[in-house]
């Protein structure tokens, strides 16, 4: 179909043409139904709960075991503490440094992955970390 007479039909139903082709390139803000933005909800969503207590891996645990590492509940209070930092903070995975005893915390699933003591410490290298923590 010739466009004139495309043209000549849509004035003749009453459509007005405004010049513009395509659709405007402006945002449209759509307010939220609740009050509460989408972003806001899916971080909530993402961040490990809070106050959760920290659990121990098999593995972390027969390591604590065979070096002797005594945790106390102090040390756990502290540990759940700066687990609670670190997730507020956006990290995965952890170094917890608590006195001579290394380990590696899954921040996002709360769990202990694996502990080293002072001795065992020597020459090793933690991988797959994105934090550190020194808890006093």
């Amino acid at each position: 179909m010739d466009p004139k007479a495309i043209s000549n039909a849509a004035a003749a139903a009453g459509v007005v043409q405004s010049g513009q082709i395509g659709p405007a390139r402006t945002p449209v803000q759509i307010p939220p139904a609740s009050g509460t933005a989408f972003r806001d909800v899916l971080r909530q969503q993402q961040q490990a709960p809070k106050g959760e207590p920290l659990r121990f891996s098999a593995h972390a645990l027969e390591r604590l075991q065979s070096r002797k590492i005594a945790i106390s509940p102090e040390d756990m209070a502290k540990m759940n503490e700066m687990t609670d930092k670190a997730a507020q903070k956006g990290a995965k995975s952890s170094l917890f440094m608590l006195r001579d005893v290394a380990m590696v915390v899954s921040i996002k699933n709360r769990v202990v992955i694996t502990a080293v003591d002072g001795d065992s410490m020597k020459e090793n290298v933690f991988t797959n970390i994105d934090s550190a923590a020194i808890i006093g």
